[in-house]
């Protein structure tokens, strides 16, 4: 999980937006103008969701941001497979119905973003290994592993090839039946950089969104040189890299098993699912991806966990902009590994 390093908060009640609206005291100079920096927050895709912006107009900061916030629901009505009525899982039901189904824009430019980033990834990143997903929701409840016989079935059932789309009339066509689309590893980048393109819509180009520590920045506070994001350890929900990131203008994305995982027969396995073997991921380490989108940033930091360190070197070289670093904690020591560029994005 990615931390933004926050100031002291006054909380008021905002209830107009129906959310917790919080007005932070920091005010300076911008073009001429005094602007105060805002932070809203409220529950978006199953985690807290915040914009941070700076304005000289509070008014306009609360309606930018309640905004971003309804895009967000309107996105996760969308793309969300815990929601039976979403379009995604409406879609996954025609799988194996030999048809083609038009789909919202939206999803298809997910499906899109999620098919490029396959097979840049050589599958190590994977849209319809939603079966193999579900069964390890159960094993994190049951405190079971996956029936083996089960497991393979669903791992039959998986595969980005699988997936076909016409863009001339954006319709999809699931080729097997029992497929089942799920977006996690990149849906939340995906939504938190469509809610910063909106705030820059709305006049508000000094922001940050932060779904559930898949962070994209605009531009840079005033008087500052960028937006200090902080980093957790591997294994720690507390402790923090020795180092923050100094960012504007771009997306950062860390995955680890910090919250999600089960402990089997002695074994840790993430909620991170290999699509390769259908088996989480049994590394402790984390991976923090930057991207200018945080679309991209979000998939590279679930396909580099998935990746050994030299494949994942070479998938970051086909991004442009993009950056990697891969922490594990050894002996009580956190062992680091970059990608060329990283270390520029770092301030002790």
């Amino acid at each position: 999980m990615t931390r933004l390093v926050a100031n002291i908060k006054i909380p008021y009640l905002y209830e107009m937006m129906r959310m917790l609206a919080i007005c932070l005291l920091s005010t300076c100079l911008a073009q001429g103008q005094t602007v105060t920096k805002y932070s809203f927050q409220r529950p978006e895709m199953g985690s807290p969701f915040t914009i941070t912006l700076y304005s000289a107009d509070s008014a306009a900061a609360a309606a930018a941001a309640m905004a971003a916030f309804r895009k967000a629901e309107e996105l996760n009505a969308i793309l969300s497979d815990y929601i039976d009525s979403s379009e995604i899982n409406r879609l996954s039901a025609t799988s194996g119905g030999h048809r083609w189904v038009p789909v919202s824009p939206p999803l298809f430019d997910i499906l899109r973003r999620s098919v490029q980033a396959a097979i840049l990834s050589e599958g190590s990143y994977d849209i319809t290994i939603g079966p193999v997903v579900r069964l390890w929701r159960k094993a994190r409840k049951t405190q079971q592993f996956p029936d083996s016989t089960l497991l393979h079935e669903a791992l039959a059932r998986t595969g980005y090839h699988l997936l076909h789309l016409d863009s001339a009339t954006h319709s999809v066509w699931l080729e097997k039946e029992g497929m089942q689309l799920d977006v996690g590893g990149l849906g939340k980048g995906f939504v938190a950089q469509a809610a910063l393109d909106l705030l820059r819509q709305q006049g508000q180009p000094i922001a940050m969104v932060n779904a559930g520590g898949k962070i994209v920045l605009g531009q840079v506070p005033p008087g500052k040189k960028g937006w200090l994001i902080g980093i957790n350890a591997p294994g720690e929900k507390e402790t923090l890299f020795p180092a923050f990131l100094l960012l504007k203008e771009m997306a950062v994305a860390t995955s680890g098993d910090i919250y999600q995982y089960v402990e089997l027969n002695g074994k840790r396995y993430s909620h991170i699912v290999d699509p390769r073997t259908g088996i989480g991921l049994t590394r402790r380490r984390n991976v923090t991806a930057l991207a200018p989108d945080g679309t991209d940033a979000d998939w590279l930091a679930t396909a580099c966990s998935v990746l050994p360190w030299r494949k994942s070197l070479q998938l970051i070289r086909k991004i442009p902009g993009a950056a990697l670093l891969v922490t594990e904690m050894k002996n009580g020591k956190i062992s680091s590994k970059y990608s060329p560029g990283f270390r520029n994005y770092l301030q002790k």
